[in-house]
C-alpha cells in the first residue's frame, strides 16, 4: 500500500472518529441516547488503518437492573401520590370526622343537660347533619379516587400498548437492517432500548432477547406481549365480578380477551396504582362504610328505645346504605341477587367477601373474606333462600345454582355515601325514656321500649338482700308480689318486665323504684344512653367509634410513612444506578472535547503525510528532469 493510501485510509478513520464526537456531542439531551465510540484496526498487510465498528457504549446488564429498579420506583411514587391524599383527608383536625363526632356526642350531652330545651335540641340535629354530611362527603371523595384510578388504568393501558406496538415495530426494522447491512443502526438500537425503560416505568416487564437481537416482552406470568415482530393488546376493562372496578384484560392471538388476576401486574405506574387500590383505597373505604354503619345503628337502635316530646317512641335517627352485592357475569346459573341487608352488627367486618357455590344441587357455599384469604362461617336457609355470614344477610332470587358460581359481596364499602339525618322536627328527639327510677341503688345502661309496664304492673320495687355474702334482689310488684333474682352481681344485666339495666356495686339495703313514665316527659335517661354511645364498642363489637376511628388513622398514617421511606431507598438505588449507566453510556462534554481536538490532531497529522507522499513524488518526478 502506498503512502497516499495510508494517508488516505487515516484521514477517512479521523473523519469517522470526527463523526462519532459530533454526534455524541449533539445528542448529549436526547433521551435514550448511547454514546458511541469509532474502533479502529490496522488495515492489513500492506498498512494503514480501517474502521471496524461505530459501537454504542450499552451494558445491558446495567440497563435491566435500572428498569427494574425504574419500575419500583414507578411503583412506589404512584402509591405515595395516592395514599398521601387518603393520610391528609383522615388526619385533618378541621375536616375530619374525629372532631366532628365529638362535637355530636358533646351537643347529646348537652341535651341530656336539657332535654326540652329547642336550643339543645338543635344543636343535636346541626350536628348530626354536620356529621352524616362528612360521611357522604367522605364517601364521594374515596369513590372519586376509586373513578381516578380507574381512569389512570385506562390511561396506562393505552400507553403500554403504544409502547409494545412500537417495540414490535423496531424489532421489524431492526432485523431487515441487520438483513440489508449485517448490523442494526445504533439509532433503532437506542429507540427500542429507550422504549423498554418507557414501558420498565409503567408496569414490570420481562425481557428476553432472542439470538441477542429481537426483544420478546413478557408479563411476569409469562403471557407475551411483544414476541417478535407480533404483538399483543392489553384491555382496561369492568372487572366480571364488580362493575365498579377496572382491571385488566389480555388479547391473545385469537382474538379472545381473558381476565387477569390483579396480581399479574407489578410494579410501575400500573403496578403501583392496582397495589394501592387494593391495600389501601379498599380498606379505607370499608372502614368508614363499617363506621359508618355501626354508628347509625347503634344510635338507632338506642334512639329507637326511647320517648320524644310527643309521647311516641324514638324513629330511626340515622339512614344509612344496605349492603352490595353483585353477581359475577360469568356465571353458568340465572341466580340473581334479590335483597342484601345487615345481621348481626357485631359480626360486620371491614373486608368484602367472594361467594363461591361448591355444590349446586344441596346448595353449598364457601365464603372467602377478600382482606386475608380466610374462609368464614356462614348458613344458608333453603326456606328463604338466604345465606348469612360476616354480619349481612343476602337474599338470591331462583334456584339452579352452579358449581363455580361466584358472587361479590361488599357489605360496608358504599355504606356512608346514603347516610343522612332522618328527624328534622326538634320534638321527634327521644331524649327521654318509657322508665323513671328513684332509689340508691347504682344502675347503668337503662334502656326501655314503648308500651312498659302496661296493664297495670307499674311500679316496681327492687331492694338488695345481702345473706352471708351472696347479693340478691328482692322484687316488688304493684299488686306486693314478691320475686327474687338470687344470685346477683356487680356488672349484671337485669330485665324486668321489659326494662334492661346493669347493676353497679350495690350494698345491702340498696333500692331502686321502676315506674312508666308519663307521656311528652323532658326526663333525659336516653338522652344520657345516646351520649354514652361514644364509649361503647360498637364497630364489630370490639372499638368504640373513636377507637375505630383513630385507628384507622393511624393505620394509613403508618403505610403513608411506610411507603415513603421505601420510596427514598428505592429512588436513592435508582439514582446510583443511572448514574452507573450514564458513567457508561452518557455523553462526557468534556472528554468530547478533547476527543474532538484529539482527533482534528489525527486528521491534521494523516493529510501531512498525503502533503508529504506528494512532496516525495514531486521531487522524483524532478530528478527525472
Amino acid at each position: 500500500m502506498s503512502i497516499f493510501s495510508i494517508g488516505l485510509s487515516g484521514l477517512n478513520a479521523a473523519q469517522n472518529a470526527l463523526n462519532t464526537t459530533s454526534n455524541n456531542i449533539s445528542n448529549l439531551y436526547t433521551p435514550g441516547y448511547n454514546r458511541e465510540l469509532t474502533l479502529l484496526g490496522e488495515g492489513g498487510g500492506a498498512g494503514g488503518v480501517k474502521v471496524n465498528d461505530v459501537q454504542r457504549q450499552f451494558n445491558q446488564y446495567v440497563a435491566d437492573q435500572l428498569n427494574a429498579s425504574t419500575s419500583s420506583s414507578s411503583a412506589l411514587k404512584a402509591y405515595q401520590g395516592q395514599v398521601s391524599q387518603i393520610d391528609n383527608l383522615l388526619a385533618d383536625r378541621d375536616a375530619g370526622l374525629a372532631p366532628l363526632m365529638q362535637k355530636f356526642f358533646s351537643a347529646m350531652e348537652d341535651l341530656a343537660g336539657s332535654p326540652s330545651d329547642p336550643a339543645a335540641r338543635q344543636g343535636v340535629l346541626g350536628a348530626a347533619d354536620t356529621l352524616s354530611a362528612q360521611f357522604r362527603s367522605f364517601d364521594r371523595y374515596l369513590d372519586d379516587m376509586q373513578q381516578g384510578v380507574n381512569g389512570q388504568i385506562r390511561d396506562e393501558v393505552t400507553q403500554i400498548n403504544n409502547l409494545t406496538d412500537q417495540i414490535a415495530g423496531l424489532n421489524k426494522e431492526i432485523a431487515l437492517a441487520r438483513a440489508r447491512t449485517g448490523q442494526a443502526p445504533n439509532s433503532l438500537l437506542n429507540q427500542r432500548d429507550e422504549a423498554i425503560a418507557d414501558l420498565s416505568k409503567r408496569m414490570d416487564v420481562r425481557v428476553n432477547i432472542q439470538d441477542g437481537k429481537t426483544y420478546n416482552i413478557s408479563l411476569p406470568n409469562g403471557q407475551p406481549l411483544v414476541s417478535g415482530t407480533n404483538q399483543f393488546d392489553l384491555e382496561a376493562i369492568e372487572s366480571a365480578n364488580d362493575p365498579q372496578r377496572m382491571v385488566l384484560g389480555y388479547r391473545d392471538g385469537n382474538g379472545s380477551v381473558s381476565q387477569l388476576n390483579e396480581g399479574a401486574v407489578a410494579g410501575g405506574t400500573l403496578g403501583g396504582l392496582m397495589t394501592f387500590r387494593a391495600e389501601t383505597l379498599d380498606k379505607t373505604q370499608n372502614q368508614i362504610g363499617q363506621l359508618a354503619v355501626s354508628l347509625a345503628a347503634g344510635f338507632n337502635e338506642q334512639h329507637r328505645l326511647g320517648q320524644d316530646l310527643n309521647g311516641d317512641q324514638g324513629e330511626d335517627f340515622f339512614s344509612i346504605g344496605q349492603p352490595q352485592a353483585y353477581r359475577n357475569e360469568r356465571n353458568n346459573s340465572a341466580v340473581e341477587i334479590a335483597e342484601t341487608r345487615f345481621g348481626d352488627l357485631d359480626d360486620l367486618r371491614a373486608t368484602d367477601y367472594t361467594v363461591r357455590v361448591t355444590d349446586g344441587g344441596a346448595p353449598a357455599f364457601e365464603v372467602v373474606r377478600k382482606d386475608n384469604g380466610r374462609v368464614v362461617d356462614h348458613a344458608f336457609d333453603p326456606g328463604t333462600n338466604e345465606l348469612s355470614f360476616g354480619g349481612v344477610v343476602i337474599g338470591f332470587d331462583g334456584a339452579g345454582f352452579e358449581n363455580g358460581d361466584r358472587f361479590e359481596v361488599q357489605p360496608v364499602r358504599r355504606a356512608g355515601a346514603s347516610m343522612e339525618t332522618q328527624i328534622s322536627d326538634l320534638d321527634k328527639i327521644a331524649a327521654a325514656s318509657f322508665v323513671e327510677t328513684d332509689g340508691d341503688m347504682p344502675i347503668s345502661g337503662l334502656s326501655a321500649a314503648e308500651g312498659v309496664f302496661d296493664e297495670g304492673g307499674a311500679p316496681y320495687t327492687l331492694e338488695v338482700i345481702d345473706t352471708a355474702g351472696v347479693f340478691s334482689i328482692e322484687i316488688t310488684a304493684a299488686d306486693n308480689t314478691v320475686t327474687t333474682l338470687d344470685p346477683v352481681t356487680a356488672g349484671e344485666e337485669i330485665t324486668i318486665d321489659g326494662v334492661t339495666f346493669t347493676l353497679g356495686d350495690i350494698e345491702e339495703g340498696q333500692t331502686l323504684t321502676l315506674g312508666a313514665a308519663p307521656p311528652g316527659t323532658g326526663n333525659n335517661r336516653n338522652a344520657l344512653a345516646m351520649q354514652g354511645l361514644q364509649d361503647v364498642s360498637l364497630v364489630g363489637g370490639t372499638s368504640s367509634v373513636s377507637q375505630a376511628y383513630g385507628s384507622m388513622v393511624s393505620d394509613v398514617g403508618n403505610r403513608t410513612n411506610i411507603v415513603q421511606v421505601n420510596l427514598d431507598a428505592q429512588q436513592g438505588l435508582t439514582d446510583q444506578l443511572r448514574a452507573v449507566q450514564q458513567s457508561e453510556s452518557g455523553v462526557n462534554l468534556d472528554e468530547e472535547a478533547a476527543n474532538l481536538m484529539r482527533y482534528q490532531q489525527y486528521y491534521q497529522a494523516n493529510a501531512r503525510v498525503i502533503d508529504i507522499g506528494s512532496s516525495l513524488l514531486d521531487t522524483i518526478l524532478g530528478l527525472r528532469a
